[in-house]
């Protein structure tokens, strides 16, 4: 498995590198997207307008070298916009009939752009693809190919316009990232390359490396530290069970679901990959923890009268399981 995990590292790394030369400053964010990747997730990106929430999900497509789709999510978009619909068609011959016209969801990598702008009933469409793969239509059900994954963006909550995402839905993400605002030297760098024309950009690894890749994460062994870090994590952020954190009992409404053990478990796989091991280690679930519960973690009303956040629970849940207190 060593040969494996090596060639696992290099392709890993040539693409981490091929994205952080098109995203400035977001390094963190480039390596959480290729990590939920590898472990078979999904990612919800947010952030205000204008951040890259965008460009980063075209330039994972570009890098990978895979089918890409984008839907812009939109007040008036229907479910069949997404999912597709039947047309009728008139053969050479005259005949007419019913053709199915798959949506863009049929596809490897789907940017599902400004989720919340469209309604609660056509956000839901992506429900059954992205937790069953496959996409019932006119009373068929049609798989879709793997690989695949879908990046949604939003605005932050709150935002003009929108209609935010129901904890089901939520759930259904591997991970959420949030991008803040790039600091002064990155500010200057994304001046700079404005004003010069960019390479035109391939992929940077063959979709035989990929397939391999996607196969060994799922060889990692998973240990019992591991399996206990990733249940107490989970756990800790229930206000009802005695491993919860103190926050966690006054401030939040419900904590995270089985998904997200199983979301701490897939990513830390891809990490112990990373450092050069074919077994988890509790550190591999700690570096996945605050990216994988964040949105996981619902806050009650006095939570959120108290300026309370879902990343203050969580920051304080990885130094209670870590031994170091609350």
């Amino acid at each position: 498995m060593s040969d494996g995990i090596r060639s696992f590292q290099e392709a890993f790394g040539r693409l981490r590198s091929e994205m952080s030369e098109t995203m400035t400053g977001r390094d963190a964010e480039v390596l959480d997207l290729l990590v939920a990747f590898f472990a078979g997730g999904h990612v919800l990106i947010e952030s205000a307008p204008g951040l890259g929430k965008t460009r980063l999900a075209k330039s994972f497509a570009t890098a990978v070298g895979l089918d890409s789709a984008r839907i812009q999510f939109t007040p008036d978009l229907m479910p069949a916009d997404i999912t597709g619909t039947h047309i009728f068609v008139e053969e050479a011959d005259g005949a007419r009939r019913f053709q199915f016209r798959p949506g863009p969801v049929f596809t490897h990598v789907l940017l599902a752009d400004e989720i919340t702008r469209a309604t609660p009933k056509t956000q839901s469409a992506l429900l059954e693809a992205m937790q069953e793969q496959r996409v019932t239509a006119g009373g068929e059900t049609r798989p879709i190919a793997p690989p695949f994954f879908v990046i949604a963006t939003q605005a932050p909550e709150g935002s003009h316009g929108t209609y935010p995402l129901p904890e089901a839905q939520l759930d259904r993400f591997l991970m959420k990232l949030v991008l803040d605002y790039p600091d002064d030297g990155s500010l200057r760098e994304i001046g700079r390359r404005s004003v010069v024309d960019e390479p035109r950009r391939g992929p940077v690894v063959t979709a035989e490396e990929l397939s391999a890749m996607l196969s060994l994460v799922r060889r990692v062994t998973l240990t019992g530290e591991a399996a206990e870090r990733a249940a107490r994590s989970v756990l800790a952020t229930h206000p009802g069970c005695a491993e919860s954190v103190e926050l966690s009992r006054k401030y939040v409404r419900y904590g995270a679901s089985p998904r997200g053990a199983q979301a701490l478990v897939l990513s830390g796989k891809v990490h112990a990959l990373l450092a050069g091991r074919s077994a988890l280690e509790a550190s591999d679930i700690d570096a996945a923890l605050l990216s994988c519960l964040r949105h996981r973690v619902i806050l009650n009303f006095e939570g959120r009268i108290e300026g309370v956040t879902a990343e203050g629970v969580v920051e304080q849940v990885a130094r209670a399981v870590a031994g170091g207190g609350q």
